[in-house]
């Protein structure tokens, strides 16, 4: 019957770890721009100057 306690007490702290860590990536702003990164792959990135030696 304590082992029954522990794991009730280990998964009730687990759930808040994990809701204090999606509260803070909430309010660190890692969900405000949800569609820049999928948009962003589909345009190339300028390439490169040339380099000197290949003149």
């Amino acid at each position: 019957m304590t082992e029954l306690l522990y794991m009730i007490a280990a998964a009730l702290s687990l759930g808040g770890l994990g809701l204090i860590a999606f509260l803070w990536a909430l309010k660190s702003g890692q969900f405000d721009d949800l569609d820049g990164a999928a948009n962003r792959i589909l345009f190339d990135d300028e390439p490169p100057p040339p380099s000197p030696e290949r003149r």
